[in-house]
């Protein structure tokens, strides 16, 4: 890859780097890599094309697009460049128009897709990572099959017979005659389908995460420290650990901006919340695009039951209390239909107002602004605009906070601040079994750990 020297402009100061990953748009020409490169096909040198950009409604990915002069031969791949995901997902899309052939789709390398109508498997590792359409995944199959099939009907006619018999029962999924499903499972985490109903929920798409067993995260390069070289640690008795009190002390650490990949810091504290827990919050500001996040982490365990906190909003002191929102905390509108899921927003320390705002910006952000056609960005211009209603109080409306863990926690204001007002509703409930699976529950052990089994 090409790289340009940082210049240093008169007054000696250095210029600030570019951030590596931009918005996808029409003007990245400039940043275009090209690599020369054999062709599969005809073993002549070919040019390949490297564009490092950000994909809306996904994360930062590197194009490939692979040209050969001599035989024509074309290649298009991509490459996720962000980082692996706590959990793998689990998507299944309901086929049941034509329409729904032109949902975007986009798979990493890691990714397995399934048509169960027609026992259609395609592993991870057989088609590289791609931006493409549900059309696009069959009419990539049908050209696999199809490949060398001259030669196959005279060496090998039953062979390709049944072939023959299997791409015309792909062809007719094309017709969508009859409803079929789309299974998409990727145990990075890395790979989505299209909600054209966004930010509403869509009926006909499902989506569940799963933790990763062992092998799959060595499939992925992730691996646990081995347990010989735990035993050969010496155990620290408890008289012997070190007491420091980290309260009020802020902590630094180098890290990554999220959005552009620049070196920068993260500053951590550790902070008692009254009438809650400790938590510890983490803020980072990017000196070179100015991006700024800020996360929290419960400082505490996981509670004996989830919380669901109910908050009409009608005033702006409504807006303007505190909220601690868990990273495994759910949010829904129920007057928008509205429901954003723990993964879409991290842990944060904000405000109501602040928690709408960033619903807002996520939306708007990760839109295919480019893409998409005149009626679905019109519909999601008039959803947005809900959201300024909202802020002007011109809509009253109903944000509820969901969190299994129970370690999320929504201001009073009341005179007694541990006590909910006449506008705030606090529901304790018990946790089902899919809610103690996603939190890894189930397969904890508390009570006997230190005993060896059989």
């Amino acid at each position: 890859m090409s790289s340009t020297a940082a210049s240093i402009p008169e007054g000696g100061e250095t210029a600030r780097p570019e951030p590596i990953f931009r918005e996808i748009n029409a003007q990245q020409t400039d940043e275009v890599v090209e690599i020369e490169s054999a062709c599969m096909a005809c073993f002549q040198t070919g040019t390949t094309r490297l564009l490092p950009t950000k994909i809306p409604f996904f994360r930062e990915v590197v194009l490939m697009s692979f040209r050969c002069e001599h035989c024509g031969h074309t290649n298009n791949e991509m490459q996720s460049a962000s980082e692996i995901q706590k959990s793998g997902i689990n998507i299944e899309l309901q086929v049941k128009s034509v329409a729904d052939l032109n949902r975007r789709v986009v798979r990493s390398d890691n990714s397995c897709v399934s048509i169960p109508e027609v026992e259609l498997e395609i592993p991870v590792q057989s088609q590289k990572g791609e931006v493409t359409t549900v059309e696009g995944i069959i009419e990539r199959t049908i050209a696999g099959l199809s490949q060398d099939q001259e030669k196959r009907r005279i060496d090998h006619p039953e062979a390709a017979a049944s072939i023959d018999a299997y791409v015309e029962r792909l062809q007719k999924l094309k017709e969508v005659t009859t409803p079929f499903r789309l299974l998409l499972e990727d145990i990075s985490g890395n790979s989505f389908i299209e909600n054209p109903l966004a930010p509403a929920t869509d009926p006909q798409l499902k989506t569940t995460y799963f933790t990763r067993s062992q092998q799959q995260n060595e499939q992925l390069g992730l691996y646990e420290q081995n347990h010989e070289e735990q035993h050969l640690l010496k155990p620290i008795a408890e008289d012997e650990w070190p007491i420091e009190n980290l309260h009020g002390e802020v902590l630094q650490f180098p890290t990554n901006c999220p959005n552009c990949q620049a070196p920068c810091e993260t500053n951590m504290k550790l902070t008692n919340i009254p009438h809650f827990k400790e938590v510890v919050i983490m803020a980072t500001v990017c000196g070179t695009c100015g991006h700024k996040t800020n996360e929290v982490k419960s400082g505490g365990g996981v509670e004996p039951q989830g919380v669901r906190f109910k908050v009409q909003i009608t005033t702006k002191e409504d807006l303007t209390r505190d909220v601690l929102k868990s990273e495994t905390c759910s949010l829904s509108i129920p007057e928008l239909d509205l429901e954003v899921g723990p993964h879409a927003l991290c842990g944060r320390f904000t405000t109501v107002e602040g928690l709408l705002v960033a619903m807002r910006d996520q939306l708007d952000g990760t839109f295919f602004h480019d893409s998409a056609d005149e009626t679905t960005k019109q519909q999601m211009e008039r959803f947005l605009n809900t959201f300024d209603d909202i802020m002007k109080l011109e809509r009253v409306i109903t944000l509820v906070l969901e969190d299994p863990a129970g370690n999320t926690y929504v201001q009073s204001l009341s005179d007694d601040d541990s006590e909910p007002d006449d506008k705030l509703t606090v529901e304790r409930y018990d946790r089902t079994f899919e809610d103690n699976e996603e939190l890894g529950l189930n397969d904890m052990k508390t009570e006997g750990y230190e005993q060896k089994e059989a």
